[in-house]
């Protein structure tokens, strides 16, 4: 059995089955999360064209015509927020841009991942680059400089209320640019003016705008958003296929995942999970083994797994979709349309994706939720031949009661986090500002959610196996029956009880580590197996 072992496994499947391009050209051609990620580590490489180059060259010339001519032009020649009345001199229109990274850097916490504050700097890359910004093209060059150079400024986690744009955190991404803040280079975290003796670079003069443009926009948010979106797709992986050895551990029905029942109910969600866990079954002897058996219906845990599993589906093509739209949209203001108009608009709000993220989080914790109640269900000892807490000696062993504890605190956890940071708004700017979206909060939540989902499916995972155990000598499908051979290489079958959160620990890495779907899709490839599952390419690429 060949294991592919990948240290970014949730990249590689994408570019498996995208086929990323060697090259992405910023501001022209689509972004997608999947691209964006594939720039991020390096797969892809994104470039400039000499027409993009123009278009940014003619943007920076409209906003010095502007300052020319002296027309008052919100954030070129005004102050910001509250003070957006304060006339700025044609003189101090420079010192205002420098001025605007160094007040809106208030950002607190622990620094998002160096992936997070990457996947920022592409996207804010791509954004400018489509000409309506006004910045400099060699401050855009000098961001693409930070990108292939592996130089990613430090951007704190807290601070950012999702409008107008995230200030905070791009300011704290774009303070290397005039000299200031720290950026992770080459594995050590330094002071950008260390940076600086060491590459023998320079701090950059903004000119008009460019400040503004810089902090301008929602890539907080839609980075988050990209790794939520990619996190996500693998936790819902990871919960058909363990949900499908957990119903063949418990001698589940297979009648509801029956095609014909989801075509007279057909959302693609419910479709596609449905046919997943049919391939997964397909030629189980265990199945056969009972098809004749008295039980009328499973509990809804196994038998409304389609219902569910494809609701959070549902959800998380709905952030797709519109993640899309924003990773391909100019999201800072003023935006510079032509020659004759300017227009100072609010397409720094970033309600629509903080909302989606919220959707989302409701969407990982119920995939949580169910996992922990066919866990529980587990335990029971109600199905045959699985003896209760899924050990046989008991009373001397607690066997794996104590597991759901854990799991059940997850799932609460991750409920108490579901409450949507969108539906809440404080006013900021002196009332300038009077709603803003949080949908930074959105992100950061929907994340810590899913990595709670992620410990949850482990524990299904060893439950699973454990009940498997007691379904031998018969055997399931040839992908569930290769999956259970491979958790026995890591975990054996427990007969008494042990330290079970080193078997936890093991479940998580393995869940992280994206094993087990690399398994499933070797096996499948080996045994010209093929996914019997609808909306295929929908909710398998992004």
């Amino acid at each position: 059995m060949v294991i592919i072992k990948l240290s970014w496994y949730l990249y590689l499947f994408n570019v498996l089955i995208m086929q990323l391009p060697e090259t992405f050209h910023f501001g022209e051609e689509h972004l997608t999360a999947g691209i964006a990620l594939g720039i991020a580590k390096g797969a892809v490489k994104g470039v400039f064209s000499e027409n993009c180059l123009q278009k940014v060259r003619t943007s920076s010339q409209r906003v010095e015509n502007i300052v020319a001519k002296g027309d008052t032009v919100y954030g070129i020649n005004t102050g910001f927020g509250p003070l957006c009345n304060t006339k700025i001199s044609r003189e101090d229109t420079k010192i205002l841009q420098s001025n605007i990274l160094q007040s809106h850097s208030v950002g607190v916490g622990e620094p998002i991942s160096q992936k997070l504050a990457k996947l920022m700097l592409i996207l804010k890359i791509h954004a400018l680059a489509k000409g309506y910004s006004g910045i400099a093209e060699t401050t855009l060059q000098r961001m693409l400089w930070h990108l292939e150079n592996d130089a990613i400024p430090v951007v704190p986690s807290q601070g950012s209320v999702g409008a107008s744009g995230d200030l905070a955190p791009l300011s704290h991404l774009f303070l290397p640019l005039i000299g200031l803040g720290k950026v992770d280079y080459k594995g050590e975290v330094i002071p950008t003016g260390e940076l600086f003796v060491k590459t023998g670079l320079k701090p950059l003069e903004l000119g008009p705008k460019e400040g503004l443009a810089l902090i301008n926009g929602t890539q907080f948010i839609a980075a988050h958003a990209v790794l939520v979106l990619q996190k996500l797709q693998y936790a819902l992986r990871h919960a058909d296929i363990i949900g499908a050895m957990m119903l063949e551990g418990l001698q589940g029905s297979m009648k509801p995942f029956h095609e014909k029942l989801h075509e007279v109910r057909p959302f693609k969600g419910n479709q596609h999970v449905a046919g997943r866990i049919r391939t997964l079954l397909q030629g189980s002897e265990i199945l056969e083994d009972h098809i004749d058996c008295e039980r009328v219906q499973d509990p809804y845990s196994l038998r409304c797994m389609p219902q569910v599993h494809g609701a959070s589906r549902n959800a998380w093509l709905h952030l797709k979709e519109l993640l899309e739209v924003e990773l391909n949209s100019v999201t800072d203001n003023p935006v510079i349309i032509d020659d004759e108009l300017t227009i100072s608009g609010g397409n720094f709000h970033g309600q629509p994706l903080a909302m989606a993220l919220d959707y989302a989080a409701l969407a990982a914790s119920e995939l949580g939720n169910i996992s922990d109640r066919r866990i529980y269900l587990a335990l029971e000892g109600n199905s045959p031949g699985v003896p209760k807490l899924l050990m046989q000696d008991t009373g001397i062993n607690s066997g794996y009661m104590i597991l759901q504890y854990t799991s059940a605190a997850l799932a609460s956890e991750n409920k108490s986090l579901c409450f949507p940071a969108s539906a809440d708004s404080i006013p900021t700017s002196l009332g300038q500002e009077d709603h803003v979206s949080m949908g930074s909060i959105s992100g950061r939540k929907a994340l810590q959610i899913i990595e709670n989902v992620e410990k949850i499916l482990s524990i299904e995972l060893l439950t699973a196996a454990q009940a498997f155990e007691y379904r031998k000598p018969l055997k399931s499908g040839v992908v569930l029956d290769e999956i259970h051979k491979f958790i026995r290489t890591k975990v054996s079958f427990a007969e008494n009880d042990r330290v079970f959160a080193d078997d936890i620990e093991m479940g998580i890495a393995t869940i992280q580590k994206g094993e087990i779907i690399d398994l499933v899709e070797g096996v499948m490839k080996r045994k010209n197996l093929e996914w019997n599952t609808p909306h295929q390419e929908a909710f398998e690429t992004y």
